[in-house]
């Protein structure tokens, strides 16, 4: 019988990796889309105010991030259904996510009414939201080893790279060739963009794969087949599971590392055509030409893959966070300073370090999380990669709801008025003051959490040997008493309370 290739590992090559990393033209290039323009289109072209648009991203946000908590207990336990048997726990919702993508298409129509958005967003939101967190557990699926999965994370982030540029830049192209004051272009984008997302996620499915079923995953399903259990138990346990994430240290601090930084570059992308347009007088085209010198987050990618590996993720999110913060501070005073002599000149430069910045702090905890479940492994036995993804994605997609209507709220309540030729100061100084305390603000936090991260490459490679060491039967005993230091230092559990056979029923999951 031929072996079913999505159980099949294969070697890891560059162009395996891009396989696996197209996917994130949806994370980079739609996010990316949606955070520059989405809010400006609903103000310019759909008759929305600001804090009508901002309700529906925000209201869309809050049900992706519950989706996100559902599909990471549903696409850990999805092999015991049929369909995951065949087409993988992780990629039957890369299947099925393929032609759902195209659905992106239907949120860059103008003239609609609010429902039409509201629904619309929705359930591009969801539908994303439940192909993605499957997505991200494929590093943790296809190989233990620290380089491959960053050689894997590290693909991913290029393509990231590239999709921002790309999802930037073409928009300013249609802008110059169509005008900045018709909607077209946002149609003619959003269209290009859900082809290329549709055609990417089914290359994913093709080319990766994930671990079999194992016998003590059968074992499991036999058990769960016979005890039952009400829908409230069931529940209450999904709670648990959840919640027992947060009992890894390093899982803490890189949570908070990620929801403060990716919700402040967030904030900075629905803010800065704003910026551009009603602080600085400029066109739409130049906003779009400056979001797009993110293109050097190709050349960051690179770069930053050897530094994760030489350096480790300190390095990384230091060097980056501190840039950005830099330049945050350069634009702001572009602003107050009216400065227009060479303005343009300036603003390419300041955007291009920033960009910098940028690039390393979409890099790095993507390239950290692969490295979390196996924290969680030694501390419970279990490999629980899709609930852990999930507790990321929730957590962050409910913070950026609450930013993204905290940006519509301030626009409307500092008297912003939308189409205007120019905006009263009052607005503009609300916009700059988003710019700056509120991207700059979330940024530092991640920073001063960040100076605390104490997982690396090396510390990494410790938790992996004991964990082989203990299960292959050693006695935990005769632990070497800095291994003892390091798993307590990264899990916050003391070693003696680690790999431990009970398990309690609630907090129970299963093995990958």
């Amino acid at each position: 019988m031929k072996p079913n290739r999505v159980y099949t590992p294969r070697k890891i090559t560059v162009w395996r990796g891009a396989g696996y990393g197209i996917v994130d033209f949806v994370g980079g290039g739609s996010m990316t889309i949606i955070g520059a323009w989405m809010l400006f289109f609903y103000t310019s072209y759909c008759n929305l105010t600001a804090i009508q648009g901002a309700s529906i991203i925000g209201a869309a946000r809050i049900a992706d991030a519950i989706c996100s908590l559902l599909m990471g207990s549903l696409t850990d336990n999805f092999y015991k259904t049929k369909l995951g048997k065949r087409f993988g726990r992780r990629h039957f919702f890369l299947l099925i996510g393929s032609p759902l993508m195209l659905l992106y298409i239907t949120l860059w129509l103008a003239g609609m009414n609010y429902w039409y958005y509201f629904f619309t967003y929705m359930v591009f939101e969801v539908v994303s939201s439940a192909m993605m967190i499957p997505y991200e557990t494929l590093p943790n699926e296809m190989t233990d080893n620290y380089n491959d999965r960053t050689k894997l994370s590290s693909a991913r982030m290029f393509i990231s790279a590239g999709a921002t540029f790309l999802a930037t830049f073409i928009p300013g192209q249609l802008f110059a060739v169509l005008g900045q004051h018709s909607p077209v272009p946002f149609l003619i984008n959003g269209t290009l963009f859900a082809i290329i997302f549709a055609i990417g996620v089914f290359i994913c499915y093709t080319v990766t794969w994930e671990k079999p079923v194992t016998p003590e995953m059968a074992a499991e399903l036999e058990k769960d087949a016979i005890n039952g259990g009400s829908a409230w138990s069931k529940a209450k346990g999904l709670l648990v599971d959840y919640g027992s994430t947060l009992r890894i240290k390093s899982f803490r601090k890189h949570l908070l590392i990620y929801l403060f930084s990716f919700t402040g570059k967030d904030t900075f992308n629905t803010v800065f055509a704003y910026f551009c347009i009603y602080c600085l007088g400029l066109s739409a085209t130049v906003a779009a030409n400056l979001l797009s010198l993110s293109l050097i987050g190709l050349l960051v990618t690179i770069v930053a893959g050897f530094a994760m590996v030489k350096f480790g993720p300190k390095f990384l999110y230091v060097s980056g966070y501190g840039l950005m913060l830099a330049m945050l501070l350069a634009y702001y005073l572009c602003f107050q300073l009216g400065v227009k002599n060479h303005l343009i000149l300036i603003l390419f430069m300041i955007s291009l370090i920033y960009q910098v910045g940028r690039a390393t702090l979409e890099f790095t905890p993507w390239n950290v999380f692969p490295f979390i479940p196996d924290l969680d492994e030694i501390v419970t036995k279990r490999r629980r990669a899709g609930i852990f993804a999930a507790v990321m994605s929730f957590t962050r997609k409910s913070t950026v709801a609450v930013a993204t209507i905290a940006v519509g709220f301030i626009l409307d309540n500092s008297h912003f008025v939308k189409n205007a030729v120019n905006e009263p100061i009052v607005a503009q100084k609300a916009i700059a003051d988003i710019l700056l305390f509120g991207t700059g603000g979330l940024v530092l936090v991640a920073l001063l959490v960040a100076l605390t991260f104490k997982l690396n490459k090396q510390t990494h490679e410790i938790i992996l040997n004991e964990i082989a060491r203990l299960r292959a039967g050693g006695s935990k005993e005769s632990v070497n008493p800095q291994v003892a230091k390091v798993v307590k230092e990264l899990t916050g559990v003391p070693y003696d309370k680690v790999w431990l056979d009970k398990v309690s029923e609630n907090t129970r999951s299963d093995k990958s």
